[in-house]
């Protein structure tokens, strides 16, 4: 379903990975530790749900603010792991039932001589919930099966992710493996397997005159994306992002930069919903690279008119000038000025 054929297995570091916090009560407590290589799409994109938690759900009537990302406590963090982790299960099973996998002691299948052994796939042991609430109570009884070391917790997440998309995943040699991954990534944003970021739907012409439809993103979700890559641009090509991903319910983009992965974030509930609200306003950002040991602190102004100076500089010119963070937040605010409060510009 993933790799397309039966002889493709997950990596070693996809076996190994599992949800690590940074330590309770630091200027990152409400984050998860990310490693080198291809587990970090899924983890920052898990990490903007937990920030929708601490943020949005778990403050629901009260004022939020980044200092409250920083009073964090080990329970609160699992807490906020398990119900982030059941709220994309559910979403994931369009909201009529969650599906979790656990890695058992149990063999279930004898695995064909088509099939490579993994030691773990076979060992799946499946928990269906017919409420979200008891999906994440689950997990929360059974979170050291997602945070242990050893627990094979991004794995087991994943393929509990795809268990209820298997068709739209795996259907037609026309979806590449970045098409695949695409599709994970939005079952987390939107619960919907689209391997693309457009809105709707678009057609494209392919050899011998057939048309194919093209599907892409259909509602706002809570969540968003933004994506900004230098190469692409070099090249005239930059992926288009549809206003449905630009534009969620909440402010909370993963960010898909110079081919790494990141967060941005506001604790203003109301920024996408009150116009007056972006002409000034803060965003918050989070790339999980070891030498980031505390939040950036970004001031946008959306009416500086700061690029007016350099009315003949191009989009290439501009990458050289600006860091990237700075041109993927001006795919959504074109033309901010982005003040980096202090902070040596990075990213």
């Amino acid at each position: 379903m993933l790799f397309g054929n039966t002889f493709d297995v997950f990596s070693d570091e996809w076996k190994k990975s599992y949800f690590k916090f940074h330590a309770p009560y630091s200027d990152l407590s409400y984050a998860v530790e990310v490693e080198k290589g291809g587990t970090r799409a899924i983890l920052m994109a898990i990490q903007m749900n937990i920030i929708k938690y601490f943020l949005f759900i778990k403050n629901r009537e009260e004022n939020t603010s980044l200092q409250s990302l920083c009073e964090i406590s080990q329970t609160e963090q699992e807490k906020a792991l398990a119900e982030s982790l059941g709220d994309i299960l559910w979403t994931a099973g369009e909201e009529q039932k969650a599906t979790v996998c656990l890695v058992t002691t149990d063999t279930y299948f004898t695995p064909t001589i088509d099939y490579t052994v993994d030691n773990f796939t076979e060992r799946l042991q499946l928990f269906e919930f017919l409420e979200k609430e008891a999906a994440q109570k689950f997990i929360c009884d059974h979170i050291y099966c997602f945070k242990g070391e050893g627990s094979h917790g991004q794995y087991v997440l994943k393929k509990s992710i795809s268990l209820w998309h298997w068709e739209e995943l795996g259907k037609g040699s026309s979806i590449s493996l970045w098409g695949k991954k695409t599709a994970i990534l939005n079952i987390i944003l939107t619960g919907r397997a689209s391997p693309h970021v457009f809105n709707g739907f678009q057609k494209i012409d392919r050899e011998g005159g057939v048309q194919e439809l093209l599907h892409g993103v259909l509602a706002r979700s809570d969540v968003g994306y933004l994506h900004w890559n230098k190469e692409e641009v070099e090249h005239y090509r930059l992926l288009q992002v549809g206003s449905m991903l630009k534009t969620p319910k909440l402010p909370i983009w993963l960010c898909h930069i110079n081919g790494t992965y990141s967060v941005l974030f506001s604790a203003n509930r109301l920024l996408l919903s009150d116009w007056k609200m972006e002409h000034i306003f803060d965003l918050y950002f989070y790339n999980g690279q070891p030498p980031q040991k505390k939040t950036a602190h970004l001031t946008v102004d959306t009416h500086s008119h700061h690029w007016e100076k350099n009315h003949g500089e191009n989009e290439s010119d501009r990458e050289k000038r600006y860091p990237s963070v700075e041109m993927a937040i001006r795919t959504k605010w074109e033309g901010a000025a982005i003040n980096w409060n202090g902070t040596i510009p990075f990213f």
